[in-house]
């Protein structure tokens, strides 16, 4: 299985626009970062993990050929307003499948009116499969998924474990029950949006206490906002099996 970390960035992306904060004008490529999104391949299979605002962007700087299915953590802009741009792969492969809570097919349905129509529809408008999914594990083309419910704020959201990878953003708590989903998982995923604690995101000393009580090989902090810091200067605070992700990193599990 391999990961790419498509954009680690929060709703705002780094540089936030018109900012003059130090880690906005940083030329590390490190400190740059798209709307939050992974890239799974496992089997031959592409899973896209969130189709955000930069999903176009991210899709050409990967050479990204083919998307067999997308999986929603939650409603929120910067994770699915990108939706019009899978029409290159719609033109190529048919109808992409969409997994997601039914709040946010309902969600979608809503802010593309278009694609979902089933009367008159337009003819450039690309067309999707919908997959209602539940807090159990579903199936996509063969491949297991598994489903983390855990709260963003009072807003549900849906991480996933695949095998012994797991994926799980804009987190702020996490029942001890979902919890014991990520037990024995090698390579863990999780936000951290900055230092300081905030209302609905992880802090990143929360984020490292969650990441020592499941004990994963490796961790990745994801969903990172300029506040966190310089890329290089926070890594060489971090435990050694702790890593700040970056856009089109690629690890292997």
């Amino acid at each position: 299985m391999k990961v790419t970390f498509l954009g680690t960035g929060t709703s705002q992306g780094i540089p936030v626009i018109g900012s003059d904060h130090p880690v906005c004008l940083s030329e590390n490529p490190k400190d740059k970062r798209l709307r939050v999104s992974a890239l799974i391949e496992v089997d031959g299979l592409n899973i896209l993990i969130d189709c955000g605002p930069d999903f176009r962007q991210q899709m050409l700087a990967n050479g990204v050929q083919r998307v067999d299915a997308i999986l929603y953590t939650h409603e929120h802009n910067d994770h699915t307003i990108g939706l019009d741009d899978i029409r290159p792969y719609f033109f190529r492969q048919g109808d992409i499948p969409l997994y997601a809570h039914p709040r946010v097919l309902e969600s979608l349905q809503k802010r593309f009116g278009y694609i979902f129509a089933s009367e008159n529809k337009y003819p450039g408008a690309p067309s999707v499969q919908e997959h209602p999914i539940e807090n159990k594990t579903f199936t996509v083309k063969g491949i297991n998924v598994l489903p983390v419910n855990v709260m963003h704020n009072r807003v549900q959201v849906y991480g996933f474990r695949i095998r012994d990878f797991a994926y799980i953003t804009d987190a702020k708590t996490i029942e001890e029950e979902e919890a014991e989903k990520l037990k024995g998982v090698d390579v863990l995923v999780i936000n951290a949006l900055r230092k300081e604690q905030h209302h609905s995101h992880l802090s990143l000393d929360e984020a490292i206490k969650f990441i020592q009580k499941i004990g994963p090989d490796r961790a990745y902090i994801t969903h990172i906002s300029h506040h966190l810091g310089f890329h290089d200067e926070v890594q060489a605070e971090l435990p050694e099996n702790i890593f700040l992700a970056y856009d089109n990193l690629q690890i292997e599990i």
